[in-house]
């Protein structure tokens, strides 16, 4: 929930933090890049002190910063805020995957299990906008890291209830080199993604991008070298693996930047309240929960590769629909776009999870789900990243020389910025002087729209071409497993 709650909330913390485009990217994704960056070590670490008690002390951790965050003015601090906010994350996923793997060992259970694990992660996202909206219809932005203490403080005091323990007394400690080493790989890289989308940093980002490149050699090389490894990178020589991981961080990829331009849409473009723009987002999470829950049935008579597949073709048309939504009166399409799109990611979450983790000892089932984990977050987040710059980008395009003439040097630099700077400007101007800049910047925000649609269709028609090549090999569950 907490991944998207902020999305509804960026327009009314734009205004009152103002930040710059790049530092509001920021605080949206440094969440998702960081959890995502220590998924696999907070795997290892749960094997090694318990999967119960990660998930207790990372719940703690997450409601006490969210307090923090919630009275924080400054967007820099913000950044920070949030950041720490992905670390206590990143003890979540692998904790309760974790524990889900040591207590079914039958494989039948352990796939309606993840399955379940799935809805509920498919409830939660598709919540957070519509409970982001709620709060901000009756209080402020703040609201929706506050939301975030008492969710915590149920996990922690349910956890010590209700749940189970276990540990792997022989699992190795995590090598904080290779932690760092593989955080100073993914946010270089990220940087300089984001710095693409402007005119005059193209220098900047290809050095950001081939020092990230570097590092990440650094740590392949490290792993391999390692007797217990962060990360077991021969893991990838198993094509179940490797091909699972690769569709479904493309499949996340392609979701992530057009979610949040999704979202931006409806209060930016079609004016919507944050509440009613949530509740356009329900109908799309509910039906994802439905083909969550039903993946793991239907997979025990069709091969996983053909159904992960089927997913991501609709997915396509999906996006190909939202490539002709337009400024004015677009919202029918969009929401169905949406609808199409949205639940067919379903197998691509519930699948591959399940495929991962259970090719691994119990043992090993916490870095493991870190594994499986790390592609969902990082791959929302790289689509944040790489298809909201590619929005940007033709945004900024878009405005250049559309604008109108007699805006005040700093309204127009905001809004040829981003759509949240027009928006927040217009009020202050002339009626008909409002009217004359949110039209062109309505425009040019719905151009990025459609250009990161086309984006997300390639990526996902590429995910679908390799889960057919890589795991049509898998049999349906109800019928015996190859061993590999």
């Amino acid at each position: 929930m907490m991944l998207t709650i902020l999305f509804l909330a960026i327009p009314e913390l734009a205004a009152e933090l103002e930040p710059s485009s790049t530092q509001m990217l920021w605080i949206i994704d440094i969440y998702g890049f960081l959890m995502a960056g220590l998924l696999v070590t907070m795997g290892t670490l749960g094997d090694r002190i318990g999967h119960r008690r990660l998930l207790t002390a990372g719940a703690a951790v997450f409601a006490v910063v969210s307090l923090i965050a919630a009275n924080t003015s400054d967007p820099g601090l913000m950044i920070l805020w949030r950041a720490m906010l992905g670390v206590a994350a990143a003890t979540q996923m692998p904790a309760t995957l974790g524990l889900i793997f040591t207590t079914f060992a039958d494989a039948r259970q352990r796939a309606i299990a993840v399955g379940v694990w799935a809805a509920g992660i498919s409830v939660g996202t598709g919540l957070g906008p519509v409970v982001g909206g709620a709060l901000l219809e009756a209080f402020s932005w703040r609201a929706a890291f506050l939301v975030g203490v008492p969710v915590m403080l149920v996990v922690a005091i349910g956890a010590l209830l209700l749940l189970s323990d276990h540990r792997n007394p022989a699992a190795g400690r995590p090598d904080v080199f290779s932690v760092a080493l593989s955080l100073a790989t993914l946010l270089p890289i990220v940087y300089g993604v984001k710095e693409l989308a402007k005119d005059d940093a193209l220098a900047v980002a290809l050095a950001s991008i081939a020092i990230g490149m570097a590092f990440g050699v650094w740590f392949v090389v490290r792993q391999l070298r390692l007797p217990e490894p962060l990360l077991d990178v021969r893991l990838f020589a198993n094509r179940t693996v490797s091909g699972a991981l690769g569709v479904f961080l493309l499949a996340a990829t392609a979701l992530g930047g057009v979610y949040l331009l999704f979202t931006q849409y409806l209060q930016l473009v079609e004016g919507l309240s944050p509440l009613r723009a949530g509740l356009w987002v329900l109908p799309g999470a509910a039906l994802l929960v439905l083909v969550s829950t039903l993946s793991p049935v239907l997979v025990r008579h069709i091969r996983p590769g053909y159904l992960i597949a089927a997913g991501l073709v609709v997915q396509v048309i999906g996006y190909l629909m939202l490539t002709q939504v337009d400024s004015v009166g677009g919202l029918p399409l969009l929401v169905a776009g949406f609808m199409v799109l949205y639940p067919a990611v379903a197998p691509s979450m519930a699948l591959t999870t399940n495929l991962v983790v259970g090719s691994v000892p119990p043992q090993k089932a916490g870095a493991a789900s870190g594994l499986a984990t790390t592609c969902s977050d990082l791959g929302i987040s790289l689509g944040i990243a790489v298809i909201g710059s590619i929005g940007a980008a033709v945004y900024r395009a878009g405005t250049a020389g559309a604008l109108p003439a007699g805006l005040p040097r700093e309204t127009a630099e905001a809004a040829r910025d981003s759509l949240d700077g027009a928006v927040s400007a217009a009020p202050g101007l002339p009626a008909d002087l409002g009217a004359a800049l949110l039209v062109p910047a309505r425009e040019a925000f719905t151009s990025g729209l459609n250009t990161a649609a086309v984006t997300a269709a390639v990526i996902a028609a590429v995910a679908a071409a390799l889960a057919l090549l890589k795991l049509r090999h898998i049999p349906p569950t109800g019928r015996p497993q190859p061993t590999e």
